[in-house]
């Protein structure tokens, strides 16, 4: 199993030509989007988000980037380059992709992070998760709180993950759910395994973000 902590990149601050605005915000993320998802892909990695929030008077432009082989230091920074020098030339061809000035921001997925696609469980097998469930006909895992009517939590570890389904292991029984009857999952810290958390995951649970950020879009 391979250690995927949040790994930050070089941050980049940049003053724009101005405060024009082209479209909504929805248009801005999308133009974004389309110069930063080439890049991420050609470097070999996922773009698993990518959202613009203001901080003070400029803006913050937050991309996370995944792979199968998790993401470490040295290719973050890499990826927050390619990036970097992608945005310069887009906007030299087409004016301010974000008004004002902006800095931008490359990680990997913290352990806090949501399991919503099939690639996502398959990059925590091993790990023990909590996510709301479905059961399927005749089988029956441990019971946790019941979130909603004909479903409840379930706390397992991931033995399998393919694009179809996921098998936990709940204390040596094993049950496999389709992702139809699967909520997002959530990565459990295990404190007598922690040499496998990265130190950035951690501190990205228990911090509080003291500054006023105005979210933007998501």
């Amino acid at each position: 199993m391979t250690q995927r902590g949040r790994a930050v990149g070089r941050s980049t601050a940049r003053p724009g030509t101005g405060d024009r605005t082209r479209g909504d915000l929805a248009g801005r993320r999308a133009r974004l989007q389309s110069v930063v998802g080439p890049v991420v892909a050609a470097a070999g990695y996922d773009l698993e988000e990518l959202s613009v929030s203001r901080a003070g008077r400029r803006h913050v432009v937050r991309v996370i980037v995944d792979g199968d082989g998790g993401v470490n230091l040295d290719a973050v920074a890499r990826v927050s380059r390619a990036v970097s020098a992608a945005l310069d030339r887009a906007e030299e061809s087409q004016g301010d992709l974000v008004a004002g000035e902006y800095q931008l921001e490359v990680s990997s997925p913290g352990v806090d992070r949501p399991l919503t696609l099939p690639r996502h469980w398959r990059r925590n097998v091993g790990r023990l998760v909590k996510a709301t469930v479905k059961e399927p006909a005749g089988v029956s895992a441990p019971r946790g709180p019941e979130p909603a009517s004909g479903s409840r939590q379930v706390t397992g570890r991931v033995v399998e993950a393919d694009d179809e389904r996921v098998v936990f292991d709940f204390d040596g029984r094993t049950a496999q759910y389709s992702y139809a009857d699967l909520g997002p999952g959530r990565v459990q810290v295990e404190f007598n395994r922690l040499d496998e958390v990265a130190d950035e995951d951690l501190s990205e649970i228990d911090d509080i973000d003291d500054e006023d950020v105005e979210d933007e879009e998501r």
